[in-house]
């Protein structure tokens, strides 16, 4: 193993590869021609683990459809996995691959892993207790745990990518991927590590998970129209809709990067988090925390906040999350804030109102419409925006159409219960 280098040195950050796996599409690309379109995932959930209960206010979510692992993952592996570990696995092969980047000829301790998953293997913890009450704990699984457990799908890539660097699992609520990405850009900017794998997954579209934030009146009850639930900034919006999902980066340190000759599509240029300290579910009601995190990450990458072109909002579709979010974007931004794209302003969108909230997976199958905005020179619509809320006006939202405009730095936003924020800052990559 080579040695750390220097703590007075820190290394540039760059992204070289990602995947995922949505409701939206099945690979990273399809989800973001997906986005880019304003294509929404959201059905009617046709899962049979629902059918056994006739009481559902809340109906719809944000599935992914018509997908196996058997790809990826042998089926004999599979049956030992819980969906959140299948999705995220699934998800980080397509981030390797794309990367181009052979582990198996790596140095495997400068090889590291940090994924986020707020709820980790709720399915397996409600299978299991349904076999507990009707058969007895004798007929429990023998891998209830593994698949259970909150690190499992860090556990797991791992093992398939022999990263034995430095290794971790956020389960920060909606949060987590958010720290998670975070935490990887920082092993590498310290010289801890040389290559990172980092993102998130989530699988609570469940009947436990959907159940508890129906009863807490948090979801979208819009069954008739579920296309048209998730609406971020409208002043119809409900609630936010619950979805799966996984999506997850190659992280790179610049010098390691350019040394195999990489396509590097973009530079992790900033992060930070904060806590509102406040509730343990609603955010604070001026956006405190979120305005820390955002101006923390903004010195974290030496900018001034007129150097963000567009912000990746968290955007859930609460009436209480969008107005704070709002709220603390004008304070941090100022006048740049609210002067508009078309002069030089911030622009915003949220991409939830087409693939749901994704929960501890959200930051990192958000960062792709980062990614693919500074890249491309496009910001995705926020969907179903109708009528603007008037606490939520003042900010460009990118409606309903896609714009096409320069993006030099893109801002990512996820807050979550608990009261934790995270922003990351992705910038176009300039050598």
């Amino acid at each position: 193993m080579s040695s750390p280098t220097s703590p007075n040195k820190r290394h540039r950050v760059v992204i070289t590869g990602f995947g995922a796996l949505t409701n939206i599409g099945h690979n990273a690309a399809d989800t973001w021609d997906a986005m880019k379109s304003g294509k929404s995932g959201i059905t009617t959930i046709d899962s049979e683990d629902f059918k056994q209960y006739d009481d559902w206010t809340v109906t719809i979510g944000g599935q992914v459809h018509n997908w196996t692992p058997d790809a990826v993952i042998d089926k004999r592996e599979a049956k030992r996995m819980d969906r959140v570990s299948l999705l995220g696995l699934f998800a980080a092969q397509e981030a390797v691959d794309h990367s181009g980047f052979d582990f198996s000829k790596g140095d495997p301790e400068r090889q590291g892993i940090v994924m986020g998953s707020g709820i980790g293997g709720i399915s397996t913890i409600e299978t299991s207790v349904q076999t507990m009450v009707s058969k007895g704990p004798a007929r429990i699984s023998p891998f209830t745990v593994p698949k259970l457990m909150a690190n499992a799908v860090t556990g797991n890539i791992s093992i398939r990518f022999n990263l034995q660097g430095p290794a971790s699992t956020h389960a920060t609520a909606c949060a987590s991927s958010g720290h998670a990405i975070g935490d990887a850009m920082e092993a590498i900017r310290l010289g801890r590590a040389d290559v990172m794998i980092a993102g998130g997954s989530e699988a609570a579209l469940t009947p436990l998970c959907l159940g508890a934030f129906m009863t807490m009146k948090a979801l979208s009850t819009r069954n008739d129209a579920p296309h048209k639930a998730s609406r971020p900034f409208d002043t119809g919006r409900d609630g936010f809709v619950l979805s799966e999902g996984a999506a997850v980066y190659v992280l790179e340190s610049e010098e390691h990067a350019k040394a195999r000759g990489a396509t590097i599509y973009a530079e992790l240029s900033g992060a930070a988090n904060s806590c509102d300290a406040g509730h343990i579910t609603a955010p604070h009601p001026e956006g405190r925390g979120a305005g820390h995190a955002m101006r923390w990450a903004l010195e974290d990458a030496g900018l001034n906040p007129e150097d963000i072109d567009y912000i990746n909002a968290h955007g859930t579709s609460t009436p209480l999350g969008d107005k704070a979010e709002i709220i603390a974007v004008k304070t941090v931004f100022g006048d740049h804030a609210t002067k508009g794209g078309a002069n030089g302003g911030l622009v915003m969108n949220s991409t939830k109102s087409m693939h749901g909230h994704c929960l501890g997976a959200s930051g990192a199958v958000e960062l792709i419409a980062c990614i693919n905005a500074v890249r491309e020179g496009i910001v995705a619509p926020t969907i179903n925006l109708d009528e603007i809320d008037p606490e939520c006006s003042g900010v460009d939202i990118v409606a309903n159409t896609a714009r096409e405009m320069p993006v030099r730095r893109a801002m990512n936003n996820t807050f979550g219960f608990g009261g934790h924020n995270v922003s990351l800052i992705v910038s176009q990559y300039e050598g």
